[in-house]
């Protein structure tokens, strides 16, 4: 039904942003960084997302995510109002799609935890 009105991100960008949202409800409940109404804000939720999506997919998060039409951390706002729209998820007052603007770069976020900050050393053969 939402992606009828928004055809911008997969089904499966919905399904993660879920299992995301699962995710990082208990990551930041068991490090006490909730409070009672476990509710996240839209920066805990793009961390959240963050870790999920390296935890899930490795170095290949950054395509999965833009195989699914994500390409910043706007797009994951975008998902998140869709769903508030429809009434899968709650929000407060003071959240807003803008909450997610800025938010981190794909790029830094998702690659470099995975390059090596050790430049391989490249043998040049001999000559005579």
């Amino acid at each position: 039904m939402i992606r009828k009105d928004d055809p911008r991100y997969a089904r499966g960008a919905y399904y993660f942003l879920r299992q995301a949202l699962d995710f990082s409800l208990k990551e930041m409940g068991s490090r006490g960084d909730l409070d009672q109404s476990n509710h996240l804000s839209g920066q805990q939720l793009l961390e959240g997302i963050r870790l999920f999506a390296l935890e899930q997919y490795g170095p290949m998060a950054r395509s999965v995510l833009e195989h699914w039409g994500i390409k910043n951390c706007r797009d994951f706002g975008n998902i998140v109002f869709n769903l508030v729209a429809c009434r899968v998820l709650g929000k407060t007052d003071q959240d807003s799609p803008d909450d997610f603007n800025g938010g981190y770069d794909f790029k830094a976020a998702f690659e470099a935890p995975y390059r090596s900050s050790i430049k391989p050393t490249i043998k040049r053969p001999r000559l005579g």
